[in-house]
């Protein structure tokens, strides 16, 4: 005869919820734990585990438990909004899209499940239907504080006209939220009214010292304007939350970023020195000292380091080939793919040590027939003029921009073809074409190949922007695209030719140059309007200065699906 159980499924999460309301996380969880041991079929009870779960912030174990009670009871609207909830806060947007999407009947009409449908959209990258699904989420209720705050949100990266108008009508209701405030800075900035921006921007740094990403945006301005100490401000902000290690982290990451290691390693040492306990700072230290040639410094402070990583093993992996020692490199990046088998920044510094001890590897990665190609752009006549005429527009109000190889010029801001523009939509698909014409050019598909593994299956645009360089010395540093397994740069502008046609050429696999290997690029590309350079991202690539007039590009990056390091197959072929 089986035993009945002790407590209903109520008074368990009533239990559960007493504990949690005392202080006592563990014990509530062993207290859901064991309800859910004598009620497994019991949908709600999964429901409250997952709960539980999301306010810890173990959103992959939520997600686990919420979709244990959407099997359980497939059409409670509820538990599939939860899960999907959970999907996007664990990085899966594309799996909280599908665990909504059966549900859209029942759907349209409640304004939480569209508020969740658009925010997981919007971090899947798809701008246009969380637009959408916002847009109803606020026809049902016009005051939903995610609605609002969401949509605001895409206009900004979609650069619409009324972008201001929405962020403030979020505002008028969710005053202390720091993300609008925030996003009211870079709406202001985007549409040139930039001191205003940066008068804000200041507001918000001073009023949240701690919160990095006002701190970073502020930067971004200050550098932007031409200030020679753009990131004072973090000083400014560390004084005044002396306790956190994070400002000390971002003040060293952008410092890094504007290509001023000497001083990144100095606020690395004095940071380290403040907290002796946080290993990052002595891994920074490495980081920046092996950078600027202070190799002693460097091995210092990779000796102090008692944990591996990937970062760790990358900075070791760097410093061998500054060192020439090619089998501690070897070594270095072997653990390196061991955290991250298709990692391209692993694979970019691979491909440089096999140019100095595997030729024959080395060719197989970046020198194989249709991996390095430039085509013309489809509809280049009709899709061109239209989107110079604008990014021409857009780049009068750019700036140069933080972290990026840019050295000089400008660069547009935001995600460009997500944009609404339709001279940008012309132009992106005119672009997907000439992909889609590249790809059927590769060599068969290899498993083993940072690119030629993704031959088959679906891929995607992610980034996408515009540069503008003038005559004088402006150029791109040699630098690799990590997010990518395939990268591009498309012609729209060019200077006159000169007498060798050299001008701005772009060199594919020079090094960087504090890599200190004297190795010649691998390719050289010259430019030629109305043409699409396309090349793999473990390439590092560059371009030489050009003597007059100016050139005009947009770049983008295609990743694969699921991800760099989704070794799933797809048998289909899209390109979206």
């Amino acid at each position: 005869m089986a035993s009945t159980p002790s407590l209903s499924p109520r008074e368990w999460h009533q239990r559960a919820i007493a504990a949690e309301q005392r202080g006592a996380k563990d014990e509530a969880e062993r207290i859901i734990a064991q309800g859910l041991g004598e009620h497994p079929n019991e949908a709600p009870l999964h429901d409250s585990a997952g709960n539980f779960a999301m306010r810890r912030g173990e959103y992959g174990l939520a997600a686990e438990r919420f979709a244990a009670a959407a099997r359980l009871s497939p059409g409670h609207l509820p538990f599939a909004i939860n899960l999907a909830i959970a999907q996007t806060q664990a990085d899966a947007p594309e799996a909280a899209l599908a665990a909504l999407a059966p549900h859209e009947s029942a759907g349209r009409r409640d304004a939480r499940y569209c508020s969740t449908r658009a925010n997981a959209a919007r971090l899947a990258g798809d701008l246009a239907q969380a637009a959408r699904w916002y847009d109803q989420c606020l026809t049902i209720d016009a005051h939903h504080p995610r609605g609002l705050a969401g949509r605001a949100r895409v206009a900004l990266e979609r650069a619409e006209r009324d972008v201001l108008a929405r962020i403030d009508l979020a505002l008028r209701s969710q005053q202390g939220d720091p993300h609008l405030w925030l996003s009211r800075a870079q709406g202001l900035d985007a549409t040139g009214h930039t001191a205003e921006a940066r008068a804000l921007a200041q507001q918000i740094a001073d009023q949240a010292p701690s919160w990095q990403p006002g701190l970073d945006f502020l930067a971004q301005l200050r550098l932007g304007a031409g200030e020679s100490d753009f990131a004072s401000h973090f000083e400014d902000a560390a004084r005044k939350a002396p306790g956190d290690p994070n400002i000390l982290i971002a003040h060293i990451a952008a410092l890094g970023a504007a290509g001023e290691p000497l001083s990144a390693r100095e606020r690395a040492t004095a940071a380290r020195a403040a907290f002796p306990g946080i290993e990052q700072f002595a891994l920074l230290e490495a980081v920046y000292a092996s950078a600027v040639g202070d190799d002693e410094r460097a091995e210092r402070a990779t000796a102090a380091l008692s944990t591996d990583s990937l970062d760790r093993a990358l900075h070791e992996a760097r410093h061998a080939l500054r060192r020439a020692d090619w089998a501690g490199a070897e070594a270095a990046l072997a653990r390196a793919r061991e955290f991250a088998p298709f990692d391209v920044s692993a694979w970019a510094l691979t491909g440089l040590l096999w140019r100095v001890t595997d030729p024959e590897k080395a060719a197989w990665l970046h020198e194989q027939e249709g991996l390095v190609q430039l085509l013309p752009l489809a509809d280049s006549e009709e899709v061109m003029p239209p989107a110079i005429a604008l990014l021409g527009r857009l780049h009068d109000t750019s700036a140069f921009p933080l972290g990026q190889s840019l050295r000089g010029g400008t660069q547009t801001r935001g995600i460009l073809f997500d944009r609404t523009e339709p001279a940008l939509a012309d132009l992106k698909r005119a672009i997907l074409s000439t992909v889609g014409t590249y790809r059927e050019s590769l060599p068969e598909r290899d498993a083993s190949h940072p690119l030629l593994r993704h031959c088959s299956g679906e891929w995607r645009l992610n980034g996408s922007w515009s540069v503008r360089l003038r005559s004088g010395g402006d150029h791109h540093a040699p630098h690799i695209h990590p997010q990518g397994i395939l990268s591009s740069a498309l012609y729209l502008m060019l200077p006159p030719p000169d007498e060798d046609g050299s001008q701005g050429t772009l060199e594919l696999g020079r090094p960087a140059p504090d890599l200190r290997l004297d190795l010649p690029p691998l390719h050289r590309i010259a430019p030629k309007e109305g043409h699409l350079a396309l090349f793999p991202s473990t390439l590092y690539h560059g371009t030489t200065a050009f003597g007059s007039g100016m050139r005009m590009t947009t770049a983008f990056d295609v990743i694969a699906r699921g991800g760099l390091g989704d070794g799933t197959d797809d048998d289909g072929s899209r390109l979206e």
